[in-house]
């Protein structure tokens, strides 16, 4: 593509050809600021947050979708243009539910930070009626707050384009315009899979994900409930963030002692069962292979893709991996195994899981097939963000602790375990056991680079014994749907697949630390993440779930081997075909 020559701010730049006003900005150092626009899901210039001057046009004009072409002069923050959006924000102010002392986005909010970056003072400068709405509680992992909405979009587009699910959008005209479902449905009456995108990329605090923290602090300080907590391998690479650790940096020593410091009775790696999952799933994998039923296999650790082939492709329940996700094994154990270790009466086991992924509260509440009658599997789901609140309400700083080690006897994991967290990571642990199963041999790279990256479909084909396995890698339902109606139509065949229902994996799960539009934009998120846990990986000396002599002891002591009849009876599970509504 051609390059333009362009002014901004009277100084000369070069920038490609076709670009927008807001990405030449961006090359030439300068950030105009945006509520609505989110790189390739949303350029709709709706908000007018990010108008400039361009001498020669009538009108201020929208930076994110406004092209660049030769010899255009920019302004980005004359008189009028900071007249202008400081005007845009008291009309948004003047609908909007002012609760910023309270609300869980406060020090996180987008329209926040602009009001303080322009100095608005008068947040009544338009005074008048306003609209309002009940807070919509019905979910399991979210709730939606309208009165907090300023119609940004962002929500809407993640839904729609990076899910392929849809179940929210713009309401009503004018005044009236909200954000809902059809037919003014609760989010629990629609389709929606749980997935948190949503959250992710709301500027404000008008959807925010179910708070737990109250029940496990009760727990806590029950003194007849032996409370324990898992870890997500996700978790270590982004709970920095929330103490400005750089993204993708582990921390999970200091994660390990912030859990102690609140006074959890064990703390544990959800890396373990990880690995245990391998160990069931590649197992289940080699017998569908060779008896050819049932194949291609997919894998079940997302619990929002799980939900999502339920309600748009219940022909694919039969190819579910029966394994239940890491989180649900840990669960399962905890109650069966770990309560017979410890002589604890599973009722008085109190099981959290710190997650990045709010789908796993959708998750926990599925009570159709636990380990023990009666009993839910995990008691109470934590985001990441829900875990920061907690650590920075007890006073607690993560910052300065010395790093602690995960507790026995679910405290190992292997690298396997780690990976898990990014897209390709199952599938790249089931290949290293596989492999050695398989061939009896000792796999000597342990690296599957095809199956790694954030490309939202991947494809590769490996000999192993002198069987050619193919495989895929999928993440974000968008991408899962076209992947599988190129299986429905034949153009497409597969042995094993991987689907995650988030784009890039659990690194990019809806209950992650939010990062604002301008690091969506500009950082790949995904990646950053991914790599710490690959660096993760190569640094822990097991690396292989076979090879972890925590899993190893389990089997030995009590599953006997995977797949076995106790085996199913506690780490297995069924499905259910769901109405799309």
């Amino acid at each position: 593509m051609a390059d333009v020559n362009i002014k901004i701010n009277g100084r000369d730049y070069t920038v490609p050809a076709g670009s927008s006003i807001l990405t030449a900005a961006r090359m030439a150092g300068i950030e105009i600021p945006t509520l609505c626009y989110l790189k390739d899901i949303n350029e709709i210039g709706a908000c007018r947050i990010c108008v400039v001057e361009v001498k020669g046009a009538r009108s201020l004009v929208a930076a994110c979708v406004y092209p660049v072409n030769e010899g255009m002069e920019v302004f980005t923050n004359t008189p009028k243009v900071v007249a202008a959006r400081k005007t845009t924000l008291e009309l948004i102010l003047s609908n909007h539910k002012k609760e910023c002392l309270s609300c869980v986005r406060s020090g996180n909010c987008e329209l926040q930070k602009l009001c303080h970056d322009y100095g608005i003072e008068n947040e009544e400068a338009f005074a008048g009626v306003k609209t309002h709405y009940e807070i919509d509680r019905s979910a399991a992992h979210m709730y939606r707050d309208n009165d907090k909405c300023i119609l940004c979009r962002r929500c809407v587009a993640a839904c729609e384009k990076n899910q392929g699910v849809g179940v929210i959008g713009a309401n009503a005209r004018g005044f009236d315009t909200h954000i809902g479902s059809a037919f003014e449905k609760t989010l629990a009456e629609t389709s929606c899979i749980s997935c948190g995108q949503c959250i992710t990329v709301c500027p404000t605090g008008a959807i925010a994900e179910r708070d737990d923290t109250a029940k496990v602090i009760a727990a806590l300080n029950d003194p007849e409930k032996h409370v324990i907590v898992q870890t997500a391998p996700a978790v270590r690479v982004g709970l920095g963030e929330e103490f400005g650790y750089e993204m993708g940096t582990v921390v999970t020593g200091k994660m390990v002692a912030a859990l102690k410091a609140l006074g959890f009775d064990g703390v544990f790696d959800t890396n373990f069962s990880a690995d245990l999952t391998i160990m069931e799933e590649a197992t289940e994998f080699l017998g569908r292979y060779t008896k050819k039923e049932n194949l291609p296999l997919i894998t079940s650790c997302s619990p929002g893709w799980i939900k999502y082939c339920e309600t748009y492709y219940p022909e694919f329940i039969p190819n579910l991996s029966s394994c239940k996700s890491p989180q649900g094994m840990f669960g399962s154990v905890a109650k069966t195994y770990y309560a017979e270790k410890m002589g604890i009466d599973p009722k008085n086991i109190y099981v959290v899981s710190v997650m990045p992924c709010t789908a796993k509260k959708f998750e926990a509440e599925r009570l159709d097939h636990t380990a023990v009658e009666g009993l839910a599997d995990i008691d109470a789901v934590l985001t990441v963000r829900e875990l920061a609140r907690m650590i920075k309400k007890a006073g607690i700083l993560f910052n300065v602790l010395p790093d602690e080690e995960f507790d026995a006897p679910f405290g190992l994991g292997s690298g396997a375990g780690t990976i898990f967290g990014a897209t390709g990571g199952v599938m790249e642990a089931a290949l290293r056991t596989a492999y050695e199963v398989l061939t009896k041999e000792e796999l000597k790279e342990l690296d599957f680079h095809d199956v790694r990256g954030v490309d939202g479909i991947k494809e590769a084909t490996y000999n192993i014994a002198g069987n050619e396995i193919n495989v895929a890698v999928c993440s974000g339902t968008a991408n899962a749907k076209q992947l599988l109606e190129m299986i429905k139509s034949g153009e497409k065949s597969y042995d094993f697949i991987e689907i995650m229902a988030c784009p890039g994996g659990c690194v990019n799960g809806g209950g992650q630390p939010i990062q604002p539009a301008a690091v969506h934009n500009n950082t790949d998120i995904r990646a950053a993440r991914a790599a710490g846990l690959y660096a993760d990986d190569k640094a822990l000396p097991v690396r292989k779930s076979h090879e972890n002599p925590d899993v190893k002891a389990i089997y030995a002591e009590y599953f006997g081997e995977p797949n076995s009849h106790k085996a199913h009876e506690i780490l297995h599970t069924a499905y259910t075909k769901r109405n799309k509504y």
